[in-house]
Formats: C-alpha cells, sequence, structure tokens
C-alpha cells in the first residue's frame, strides 16, 4: 500500500477521544492531519491552509471515526461453514454444535488461503483495523495478512486433546499430552516471527485453545511464557454447558473459577466468550462468585454474541459485565466477521437478558469495539482518535439511505447501515479500503477456491464423523431440492 494522506478535510462529524473524561465525543466540521502513520492535529477545517504536494482526503458529507478492533476471530476456517453452520445445533448438547462441527469438518490449506481473504476483506468492509486471528499455522498466513493492511494479533492454537462424539449424548476428550507439548513449542515459533514480521504490524499471541483441552500444567506454562515475555494469552473458556460441567466433573469447580486458581486470570489475558458463569440460567451452579471474580482480576473478555444467540444462548447480560468494570472487547467467532453487527445484536440480546433498554446503549457498545478492545490489548495508541494515536481511521458515507437522517450517525452506523457506508479505512495511514474495496486483497478471486475447498470438507466429512455420515447429512439444506 503505498496511498498514503497527509489530511483528511472537511469532516462533517468526527467521533473524537477526550481524554479529560475517559470516552468518545462528537465534533462537527474538523480536519485531521496525520504524520508517520500517526495522527497530528484534529482542528476546525480550515485551520491549516493547503500546502503544496499535500495529499488530503475530502471527508465531506462523512462521518469520520476510529478504526474498530476485533480481538477473537476464526477467519481462516467460518467463511467455509457459510450454508452449513446457521441452523446446526444438537439438542443434547444445549443446542451447540461446536462439537460435531469440529470433528466432522476439515478445511484444507487451500480453503484456508480462499477463507482468510474473504474474511479480512469483511473486516475491512465494516472498519475493523485491527484483529486477531487465532487459527493453526498454515502455507501463506502471514502473506495474506500483511496483503490486507491490517494490523494484526497472531494467535497459532496449540491442545492437549481434541474433541470428539461417540454418540449424540457423549462429548470426548482424545488426548495427546506429548503432542500438546510439542502444538506449544512450534506455536513459540510462530510467535517469533509474527513479532519479526517485516510488516510491522504483526503480533504474536500466546493461545491455549481451549480450558478443556489442554491440560492444567501446559496452560501454567502458557500463561508463565506470555507473562515472562510480555504477550497476551488467550483461550476459550466459560463457552459450552458441556465444558463447564466437564471442567466441574474433573475439577469441582467452574471453568472460571478453574483459571482463577490456575493463575491465568490477569491483565493481558482475553478470555473468549465467558458467557456460561456460575449463575447463568443454563449453569445454574451453586456458586454464585464468578463474576466477582473476572471483575477483580484484570482479565478482559472477548464478546461474541453471533453464534450464541443462534443457539439460544446469550450473555447474562453485557450491561452486567461492564457496569462490574469487566474490560469488554468484540470479536466475531462466525461468519460474517462483522463487528457492526456484533455490536447491534449485543445490544438487543443485553436489553433482553436485562429487560431492560438502559442496560447497554450505542456508546457503550462502541466504547467496547474501540477503546475497550485496545485496552485488552494493552494499548492506547489505537481505538480512538486523538493526536499521537495512530492514523487508523473509517470513513462512513452519510449521504447512504441507510445512514439518513444522520441525526445522530454512530446510531445510524449501528442499528441500520453498518458496513454498506464504510467509503475508505486507513490503517497507520495507509489507504486499505478505497471506495468500499479492499486495495490488497482479492475476495472476488477467492470465492471459486472457497466453493470448491467446502465441497471437499462436507465430502470427507464420513472420514471423521463418529457415525461416517456426509456432510450433507450432518447439516442438510434448509429446504429440499426438487
Amino acid at each position: 500500500m503505498t496511498d498514503r494522506p497527509t489530511i483528511i478535510r472537511n469532516a462533517s462529524w468526527a467521533v473524537v477521544w477526550d481524554a479529560s473524561v475517559g470516552r468518545h465525543v462528537y465534533r462537527r466540521d474538523v480536519d485531521i492531519r496525520m504524520n508517520g502513520g500517526s495522527i497530528a492535529a484534529i482542528e476546525p477545517k480550515g485551520t491549516t491552509p493547503a500546502a503544496p504536494g499535500e495529499r488530503a482526503i475530502d471527508a465531506s458529507g462523512h462521518l469520520v471515526m476510529p478504526g474498530l478492533i476485533n480481538i477473537h476471530s476464526h477467519p481462516t476456517t467460518e467463511p467455509a461453514y457459510r450454508g452449513v453452520r446457521e441452523d446446526h445445533g444438537v439438542p443434547e448438547h444445549q443446542m451447540t454444535g461446536l462439537f460435531e462441527r469440529l470433528q466432522a469438518y476439515r478445511l484444507d490449506d487451500t480453503g484456508r488461503r480462499a477463507a482468510a481473504q474473504l474474511a479480512y476483506s469483511e473486516m475491512l468492509r465494516c472498519g475493523t483495523t485491527t484483529a486477531m486471528d487465532l487459527t493453526g499455522n498454515f502455507e501463506g498466513w502471514f502473506e495474506t495478512m500483511a496483503a490486507s493492511g491490517m494490523r494484526w494479533y497472531v494467535a497459532p492454537a496449540f491442545a492437549s486433546a481434541r474433541w470428539g462424539m461417540s454418540a449424540p449424548q457423549t462429548v470426548t476428550w482424545t488426548w495427546d499430552v506429548a503432542g500438546g507439548t510439542r502444538g506449544f513449542q512450534s506455536a513459540q515459533g510462530v510467535i517469533a516471527a509474527a513479532d519479526s514480521h517485516p510488516s510491522g504490524r504483526l503480533r504474536g499471541v500466546v493461545f491455549p485453545a481451549q480450558i478443556d483441552t489442554v491440560t492444567p500444567e501446559l496452560l501454567r506454562e502458557a500463561a508463565s511464557y506470555a507473562a515472562e515475555t510480555g504477550h497476551l494469552f488467550t483461550t476459550h473458556i466459560s463457552q459450552a454447558v458441556v465444558e463447564v460441567r466437564e471442567i466441574i466433573r474433573r475439577h469441582g469447580v467452574t471453568s472460571l473459577r478453574f483459571a482463577s486458581d490456575l493463575g491465568l486470570l490477569r491483565p493481558g489475558t482475553i478470555l473468549a466468550h465467558c458467557i456460561l458463569l456460575d449463575d447463568h440460567p443454563q449453569v445454574r451452579a451453586h456458586t454464585r462468585s464468578d463474576l466477582d471474580i473476572l471483575a477483580a482480576s484484570g482479565a478482559a473478555v472477548a464478546h461474541c454474541p453471533q453464534p450464541f444467540a443462534r443457539y439460544g444462548v446469550a450473555m447474562n447480560h453485557v450491561g452486567r459485565y461492564i457496569a462490574r468494570g469487566v474490560p469488554l472487547g468484540f470479536g466475531t467467532d462466525c461468519a460474517p466477521h462483522n463487528v457492526v453487527e456484533e455490536m447491534r445484536l449485543a445490544i438487543i440480546a443485553g436489553r433482553i437478558m436485562s429487560e431492560d433498554i438502559h442496560s447497554v446503549d450505542t456508546a457503550a457498545v462502541f466504547h467496547a469495539a474501540t477503546a475497550g478492545g485496545a485496552k485488552a490489548l494493552g494499548r492506547d495508541d489505537i481505538g480512538r482518535l486523538a493526536a499521537g494515536a495512530k492514523a487508523d481511521i473509517v470513513l462512513a458515507d452519510l449521504s447512504h439511505p441507510a445512514m439518513a437522517p444522520a441525526r445522530d450517525p454512530l446510531r445510524s452506523f449501528v442499528f441500520h447501515a453498518a458496513d454498506r457506508a464504510v467509503r475508505t479505512v486507513l490503517v497507520d495511514g495507509s489507504v486499505a479500503l478505497k471506495d468500499g474495496k479492499p486495495v490488497g486483497l482479492d475476495p472476488e478471486g477467492a470465492v471459486a477456491e472457497l466453493v470448491e475447498a467446502q465441497q471437499r470438507m462436507l465430502l470427507d466429512a464420513p472420514k471423521y464423523d463418529y457415525a461416517k455420515r456426509h456432510g450433507d447429512t450432518i447439516t442438510p439444506m434448509s429446504l429440499p431440492i426438487v
């Protein structure tokens, strides 16, 4: 990417960081000067006269806001589940289809590369400038991330066990402790390569895959490594009733308490999902202390409401976590990788669970998707428009019919327009999305590859599924083909 403007002029609306109160505020009719990938100043429009050689973006009729931050995503696999997972759930597993899918469906590297092209493009189109990709390493992963122009937190997965099923009622854990150790060692190499990547926009993350698939010894070792090397630590936790019950069976405590007892909960830890606490209606453990433990720990939560809503599950409730001071950011655990849709769903689900329209609002979810995500990542130079912050900037078109009338443009953006209004995205001052199209990615070219890879995934399902079923049997079509 070589297109690097020096100023954004005539922004009709801007979401600007007010450090004195620690929150975003609106400003009208401003210019944003940039230098060396950072914001130099935000000033009333026309304050700085045009200079020879100036490279300006005209933001007349646009909302200018900080880039969104996605702190949990699986972009190299989830696009292959389009048309597959939306209605898939196993009643015996409290409606989640997680364990059945991950046993039966395996996407090859060609499919992963194609999925990444599509998902990274989705992210840019909704205004995401920083994201965490949690996956397994494959050829071309770093190159695709770098080509997107985004900032990436690279989280190679490792685990001591693999989920399986022997019957609809039975989830199994097949253990390979030595393999988990080898996976951790391999992940350390990937983390080092990310840290030293020439783009300067990749950073490694320590990622034991799930709280129930990694031994306590390896979880402790991984957390110690993250602390000693200054890396973030993340894992899936409290994401399924099956998982919580299994941890209680093994250790006599909930997943959250187990993680606390191991010393995993601290600033620098991001807990993926963390929905099924001990007082959740679908858990109803005899304790009522999980939220207290979480709030006191400083660990952050990556909230991904979409996949859980599909199963009929919601956090109880997002406004309660925020009110208790839990650092909260958003992720996209499934396709589409659209943080704006997650923000909207978080508001709706939060109000349903709390039965209170005031429990969560647009300002709260936008904060979580920007400054909240930045805090979870340990940063104060992204997720905000302020002098000295990185020039990660999004322009949304106020003339788009879904944005009008633009009385309160953030509400229009979150509840109505979302990605349809995003026209330009800058990362580190460089244009990564122009006229609504990714500059460094080819999503259209990846479609055919992903279609073929999905077909291979469905055809290969009998090799892995406990009942030797074809993918069309595990996840049938929504309508019969006549």
